[in-house]
């Protein structure tokens, strides 16, 4: 078992449940990260920990695991007045906003005669992701 605060490098490739791919390491360095740091999703963090170095394996999270659950109050209108005057604001384009936590990623859903609608859902809330795993070093 990999306890906390270790320094690991892992190949993987995610998909979601319909087999398409989201992200790989392949023709990159591997991703390194320090487990129990809280700088990966917490089922990707749980399913390394178990492993060995070459070791391989498959792991499917369901999306609490991942991204958490799509959730319908990061979804609302922003207006049209606190944009840029003249910005082309185009549906699926997507936009840093400031928060209350600092700067927030959104995609635009939908632009309304004087409204915006934004999306600060994470773009994989709600789906299970897949992932192939290759533990390549534990420091």
């Amino acid at each position: 078992m990999i306890e906390d605060r270790k320094k690991v490098r892992i190949h993987y490739k995610g998909t979601l449940s319909n087999g398409e791919l989201f992200d790989s390491s392949e023709s990159r360095d591997p991703l390194e990260f320090e487990t129990g740091s809280g700088m990966v999703i917490p089922g990707f963090d749980s399913a390394v920990r178990d492993m060995e170095v070459g070791g391989k394996k498959t792991v499917t999270l369901p999306c609490k695991e991942a991204y958490g659950e799509r959730r319908e109050e990061m979804i609302g209108d922003i207006p049209k007045a606190n944009f840029p005057e003249g910005m082309d604001i185009q549906v699926g384009m997507p936009l840093q906003m400031s928060g209350p936590q600092g700067p927030l990623a959104v995609v635009v859903k939908a632009v309304k005669e004087d409204a915006v609608t934004i999306d600060a859902n994470h773009p994989l809330a709600g789906e299970d992701l897949t992932f192939e795993l290759e533990l390549v070093e534990i420091a």
